[in-house]
């Protein structure tokens, strides 16, 4: 039986043969040693597994209509609004803790702080050892995302703190790499000059020509990862559609993001070149169409297990207790 899936995508700039990687404050490009045969090469990290769970997260969600793909629209989630308007703000599978963010648990719910009903949902209550798979299945009921792509209920009234890890993880690497150092200069069509004295401001405003310096890289390969933890999945305890239908969204997810744009940044539009390499077991990633008609088949009997699949509407006011709607 497979415990894990993995696969390897080899990536190429669009554009030229330079590109962008992320940055981390302080830090900037995130450069490392890899070993080959023992071998150091020079590496660079140009998506962060953190990032990467974002952006496969991301696959699920329409931006222009603020609602989740149809491919999972029978999946619930948590949708917030604004107290006394309904303007949508936000929802669990946009933020970064998902349901244990602060857009969620500090809302209410038929005027009852979101806060305590996860608390009871999940069972939590002290000097009571937590119940792993009955969390999982009170998960399962308010947003599934929360079990593929984790979350942390880190508040210290939520007894216990239980967390969930990612079941599915990506990075993006680039291997043998050069730094491709360039520069350039914003020019002014109107001030050409900046005088100490000048009226009407000066470079902090935005006016005069100034020359700037950008690093961008080059690498002999850049390559994504991504790995299913199946076992994680399993061990949730999940009737069996269910379980199998998180893990066929993780591909889903997975297959999508390689299938779509790869424009992670102004400078870092990448594409797939060649095929799509299973990393155990020979289990290649199945095509977009048959995984969304496995999707499709398999909601019917999972109904149940993700809570009738409805979004849960909870009201957000940004008031420390007093989040709901307005009377």
């Amino acid at each position: 039986m497979t415990s894990r899936l993995g696969y390897d995508a080899q990536l190429a700039p669009v554009l030229g043969s330079t590109f962008q990687p992320t940055g981390f404050p302080d830090v900037g490009a995130a450069t490392f040693t890899r070993f080959e045969r023992g071998e150091p090469v020079d590496a660079l990290l140009v998506e962060s597994v953190q990032s990467m769970a974002n952006r496969l997260e991301a696959t699920a969600w329409d931006a222009a209509t603020d609602e989740p793909v149809a491919e999972v629209a029978g999946l619930p989630h948590v949708r917030v609004v604004r107290a006394g308007t309904a303007e949508f703000l936000t929802s669990s599978r946009l933020e970064a803790h998902r349901l244990a963010s602060p857009f969620v648990h500090t809302a209410a719910l038929d005027g009852r702080p979101m806060f305590d009903v996860i608390r009871e949902r999940l069972g939590l209550a002290a000097d009571t050892p937590l119940n792993r798979r009955a969390m999982a299945a009170a998960v399962a009921a308010l947003d599934p995302f929360c079990l593929l792509h984790g979350v942390f209920f880190a508040q210290k009234g939520w007894l216990g703190q239980p967390k969930f890890e990612r079941a599915v993880s990506g990075v993006i690497e680039a291997h043998h790499v050069r730094r491709a150092v360039s520069g350039g200069r914003k020019s002014d069509r109107v001030r050409h000059q900046l005088d100490a004295g000048a009226e009407g401001g000066g470079t902090a405003e935005g006016y005069g020509s100034v020359p700037f310096h950008r690093t961008e890289w080059t690498a002999k390969k850049i390559v994504a990862s991504f790995v299913v933890d199946v076992e994680l999945l399993r061990s949730y305890g999940l009737p069996r559609p269910a379980t199998e239908l998180l893990q066929t969204l993780a591909l889903w997810e997975i297959r999508t993001l390689l299938d779509g744009a790869l424009r992670l940044r102004t400078a870092c539009d990448l594409e797939v070149v060649g095929d799509i390499e299973p990393r155990w077991n020979g289990v290649e990633l199945p095509k977009r169409d048959y995984l969304t008609e496995l999707l499709a088949a398999l909601l019917p009997d999972c109904r149940e297990v993700f809570g009738g699949g409805a979004p849960l509407t909870v009201h957000w006011s940004g008031k420390p207790g007093k989040s709901g709607r307005k009377a």
